[in-house]
């Protein structure tokens, strides 16, 4: 199994544009308290700012469809180049914080959590929290749900003849968001702080960046003003926010063969155990059904398929796969090949059906294989079996011959067939498998178990004969691995 990369380097991505002034105040403070602490030269800060049609209007003001996928876009756009966390300077972003960390593998910083570690840090007695904030954000619960009931109040200002002051101050014809940051938009702000300091709350926090962006001007008052950008951009370089675990997922190599893809799947998702939708394991299938055919490589003068398998593991890792499943036998003498280029273990499937086998049958000598002439003559069942003392017993020509027809046959189940004569095909290649004194066969192309999808099958003379499904004992060993990571 190899290990991840690990780039020791900090770097961030700002997400910007929803606030501009207020995001470029947060970019200007990080890069503050990261030359305070000697780490400006240890980090690579991005600032990524693109034109919002809802960052000035207080219309939009609220988690809709556009500020969700701008957001994720941009997120996005920071994994392809590599950055190793976001820092969203929006509350309003925050309010659906869980989709964004449900769909990306980067760390974001919590803004919401480092204003309750400062609130717990600074001021540890407070218990009465006053809230400058939008109406939007104090609708979605976010304050509540961070300083919860049981030890806090979270208060707003109260409105003043139905007006919001607060949003009016923001997002007003001559508000924050335009540019204005003195006059009637800080009057209104001092009208609100001094309402919450009249409810006899312990400190004020602003819920809005652009808040925390003159907080240093609305004064006096008789309680604390947090500046909340300053908190955020502080607890970024103190690199106190940690990353939320990411759904693990499995990334498969697929198309070779179709059939036997969509069979991995099914199987998949049948070993999860799962009592709804999302308790199922998160799965990213590349599908090429255009990789060179391995037995043609292997057995001819077929085109050789490493790179193109090589190509689709790198973009599986690229898409946040912790390890890769290739639910094909024969692709599997390529393995080696490309393991040691990648940061994310394939998981052999040959070896752990292998491992699975002895375990099951400890007394067990001989195993029988049924498989594509290519992997036979590659080896590489064969290696695995005597790695675990055991002896492959493979058809004599004549039956394989069968087998190949099985499976590569005009009839056979690559072309679509699973019943008929690739069924008695492959049978004959069993049948002599059976003569030979084989107890446990494998069915060691992925599209067999669509030919017997059986555990055992009786013979004529009473006795059952133990058929092992590599595909299935791959899909058990990929949900073993999901549910070890949590």
């Amino acid at each position: 199994m190899t290990t991840p990369r690990n780039n020791t380097r900090r770097s961030y991505g700002i997400v910007g544009g929803l606030g501009p002034l207020a995001s470029a105040d947060v970019f200007f403070k990080l890069m503050q308290a990261m030359a305070a602490r000697g780490g400006i030269a240890d980090a690579d800060v991005v600032f990524e700012q693109h034109p919002f049609r809802g960052s000035g209007s207080a219309s939009v003001a609220a988690a809709t469809t556009e500020r969700k996928l701008y957001v994720f876009d941009m997120i996005r756009d920071f994994e392809k180049r590599g950055v190793g966390a976001v820092v969203l300077p929006c509350f309003l972003s925050h309010t659906f914080l869980d989709e964004l960390r449900a769909n990306t593998a980067l760390p974001i910083v919590d803004m919401m959590e480092a204003l309750k570690h400062h609130v717990r840090q600074t001021h540890p007695q407070a218990r009465r929290i006053g809230v400058l904030t939008s109406d939007a954000t104090r609708s979605s619960g976010l304050f509540e749900r961070y300083f919860p009931e049981a030890s806090f109040e979270v208060r707003y200002p109260r409105t003043v003849q139905g007006r919001d002051l607060v949003t009016e101050a923001v997002y007003g014809e001559d508000g924050i968001k335009r540019g204005n940051l003195g006059g009637r938009p800080l009057q209104l702000l001092t009208e609100a702080a001094r309402d919450l300091a009249a409810q006899e709350v312990d400190l004020i926090l602003p819920g809005l960046t652009e808040v925390a962006l003159v907080a240093h001007a609305v004064t006096p008052l008789a309680v604390p003003l947090v500046d909340t950008n300053r908190v955020y951009a502080q607890y970024v370089a103190d690199s106190q926010g940690e990353a939320a675990a990411k759904p693990f997922k499995v990334g498969v190599v697929g198309g070779v063969g179709p059939a036997a893809t969509v069979d991995f799947m099914q199987k998949i998702v049948r070993n999860t155990p799962a009592a709804r939708d999302q308790d199922h394991i998160k799965v990213h299938v590349e599908q090429n059904p255009q990789i060179p055919d391995r037995t043609d490589n292997l057995v001819g003068h077929g085109q050789d398929p490493t790179i193109a398998l090589y190509a689709t593991c790198k973009k599986l890792e690229d898409g946040g796969a912790d390890l890769i499943a290739i639910p094909c036998n024969t692709a599997h003498a390529y393995v080696e090949r490309i393991q040691s280029s990648l940061s994310i273990p394939i998981v052999n499937m040959l070896t752990v059906t292998v491992q699975s086998i002895r375990e099951r049958y400890p007394e067990l000598k001989q195993v029988g294989l049924l498989a594509t002439s290519g992997t036979l003559g590659s080896g590489v069942y064969q290696r695995a079996l005597e790695e675990q003392g055991l002896q492959q017993l493979a058809p004599s020509p004549a039956a394989q011959e069968r087998v190949m027809e099985a499976i590569y046959g005009r009839e056979g189940v690559k072309a679509g067939h699973t019943q008929g004569r690739c069924q008695d095909d492959l049978r004959a290649g069993l049948d002599d498998l059976v003569r030979q004194g084989a107890e446990v066969v494998i069915l060691g192309c992925t599209e067999l178990p669509l030919l017997l999808p059986f555990a055992e099958l009786a013979l004529e003379d009473g006795k059952r004969i133990a058929l092992v499904d590599p595909t299935d004992t791959l899909a058990r060993r990929c949900v073993e691995f999901a549910g070890a990571a949590g």
